[in-house]
Order: structure tokens, then C-alpha cells, then sequence
């Protein structure tokens, strides 16, 4: 009799891992992002935000945050990209209402806090903006998969830097969960369309529950 219960048991509870198992695969998976199935680790890192508080791997806890590389005196992919971030928030908060959109300032010498919270606050006054001196920077901007380079004479007033227009989508563990690409069209800005970035982001949250 033991023995029967024991079987019985066994076959139950491999009946609800095969069903368990089937349910998770057949979750639609992302479609625009470079999706991380085994989610990457952010080492640890110090950065100041626009109100002057710190910024660490903590902060990143307990949230989605979306991860820009910018700098205030971008001609065309920052201010696209924050508008375009900024059309969107509303929806990114509907899937999860833990939502935090981040830029962190590729160009510390000419972005002071005063700065970036003047620029950051013109798009919308729930993001926030992060800034820290080269040494910090881009060891952090590395391990994001992003990259950056000054591409002018930095004597000259209106010099230009070279950055990433990808934005990363951090999981509430502090670790990359996705990175997503902009759309280079001929004599158009790359960018980010927020119509797919909305769709792979509610896709994402699902596989993460």
C-alpha cells in the first residue's frame, strides 16, 4: 500500500513539472531586445545623481530601471531618445509600476549636477540623471555592454561625444536583463521604437515571474 501511495506521488508530481515546464516555454519570448535568459551581474559601482545623493548598485534593487548613455549637449540621439522614453513612461509603469528611467552622463566635465537636473526635469521630473568622473564611468559603461569616446578637442566650447544609443533594461536583482538596439536609417538619428521596447518589456516581466 505504501508503496502504491509512493508511486502515485511520484507520478503527480511529475505530471505538475511537465505541465509547469510546458507553461514556461510556451511564454512568448522577446522579440526586438537582446534578451538575457541567464540575467547578467552589474559589479559594483558609484555614481551621483542630479539631486547630489548617491547612486549604487543598491538603488538599482527592488526596481526596472532603463539605463541611457547621454550627455546634455547631445544635438539628436539624447533628446530623441528621452522624448521617446518619456511617450512611453506612462505604459512602462502600467506593466510595472517600479519603473525608473536612468541617464548617466557621458561628458562629467561639462555636466554638472546643476545641469543634468535642469535638462533631466524638461522631460520628465520622475527620471533621474547620473554623473560620475571617467575613472568610475567607464568601467560601468563596460560591464553595461555600452561604450563611449570623446570625439573633439575638449578645449573647444562645443565639443561632441561619441556614445551608445542603445538603451540596457536592469531586472530588480541590480543585473541586465535586456539591451535594446536603435534603428539606423539613412540620414535619419538612431532610435529606439517605444512601441516594440513597450512589447518585449511586458514579455520580459512575464518570464521573469
Amino acid at each position: 500500500m505504501n508503496k502504491l501511495l509512493i508511486v502515485i506521488v511520484a507520478v503527480v508530481a511529475l505530471a505538475c513539472g511537465v505541465f509547469v515546464f510546458k507553461s514556461t516555454s510556451q511564454l512568448a519570448q522577446p522579440e526586438f531586445s537582446l534578451y538575457y535568459q541567464q540575467p547578467r551581474a552589474i559589479k559594483p559601482f558609484s555614481l551621483i545623481d542630479h539631486k547630489g545623493m548617491a547612486f549604487t548598485n543598491n538603488e538599482l534593487k527592488g526596481k526596472w530601471s532603463w539605463v541611457f548613455f547621454g550627455y546634455t549637449s547631445c544635438p539628436d540621439v539624447c533628446p530623441t531618445t528621452l522624448q521617446e522614453l518619456n511617450f512611453i513612461y506612462d505604459d512602462l509603469k502600467a506593466i510595472s509600476n517600479n519603473s525608473q528611467v536612468l541617464l548617466v552622463s557621458v561628458d562629467p566635465m561639462r555636466d554638472t549636477q546643476e545641469k543634468l537636473a535642469q535638462y533631466i526635469a524638461y522631460f520628465n521630473p520622475e527620471f533621474k540623471a547620473l554623473r560620475a568622473d571617467h575613472g568610475a564611468l567607464f568601467p560601468f559603461a563596460r560591464n553595461l555592454g555600452l561604450m563611449y569616446a570623446i570625439a573633439d578637442d575638449t578645449t573647444q566650447e562645443n565639443y561632441l561625444v561619441d556614445h551608445s544609443a542603445s538603451i540596457v533594461l536592469v531586472n530588480p536583482e541590480g543585473e541586465i536583463a535586456a539591451i535594446f538596439k536603435p534603428q539606423h536609417e539613412l540620414g535619419q538619428v538612431p532610435s529606439i521604437d517605444g512601441s516594440e521596447l513597450v512589447s518585449d518589456f511586458e514579455k520580459i516581466v512575464k518570464l521573469s515571474q
